[in-house]
């Protein structure tokens, strides 16, 4: 519901209890108005005290422990990560030398069982070596004994050729005795020879 033009109150500049302001009566900025500044200097001061009491008991002691608290912690961060560096290098020293000595110690196992493995060839080989050279003097006897035989035979089979050759050619019976003795001086002169 709007209200009659007739009931809001109209206020006219000569009516009593009307401010009305005019142009001409303030001509200088209020802050900036000489006849105050003494006033105005007065409440700056007060002003400016209290609140440098209020920053020197209040706010800059909560600034300087948050300062201080921070820091503390910094200090102790840093404290904390220098230790944590020792002992990691600590650990990196450690891990070094065991692996220096586990290095060591694979080194001298390989070369124990290379040495091992060098003596254990050196065994053998000499086991192999004699047993060679046992089965070469069997194999030079049993080939003494086959060119004994052979020889043998050899000096029977030019006896009996000789003697069959001279019955052939000659017509004569000769001793086996003396042909087996000319055989084996022929045999024997051939073999100075070739040796």
């Amino acid at each position: 519901m709007e209200p009659h033009p007739q009931d809001i109150p109209t206020f006219e500049p000569g009516d009593p209890g009307t401010l009305v302001e005019t142009p001409t009566e303030h001509k200088v900025f209020p802050p900036f108005d000489s006849t105050t500044f003494a006033s105005q200097i007065l409440w700056l001061a007060i002003t400016f005290a209290l609140f440098y009491y209020l920053m020197a008991k209040v706010a800059l002691p909560r600034i300087a422990g948050i300062l201080e608290d921070r820091r503390d912690r910094i200090a102790s961060d840093l404290d904390l990560a220098g230790r944590l560096k020792r002992e990691s290098e600590e650990a990196l020293a450690g891990y070094e030398a065991a692996l220096a000595e586990a290095r060591a110690r694979a080194n001298s196992i390989a070369e124990g069982a290379r040495d091992g493995a060098k003596q254990e060839a050196a065994v053998k080989r000499s086991a192999t070596e004699a047993d060679l050279a046992n089965k070469l003097k069997a194999a030079e006897k049993r080939i003494g004994e086959i060119k004994n035989k052979a020889l043998a035979d050899v000096g029977e089979i030019a006896t009996e050729t000789t003697e069959a050759l001279v019955r052939a050619l000659v017509d004569v019976e000769i001793g086996s005795g003396e042909v087996a003795e000319a055989v084996s001086s022929a045999m024997g002169e051939q073999g100075n020879r070739h040796a």
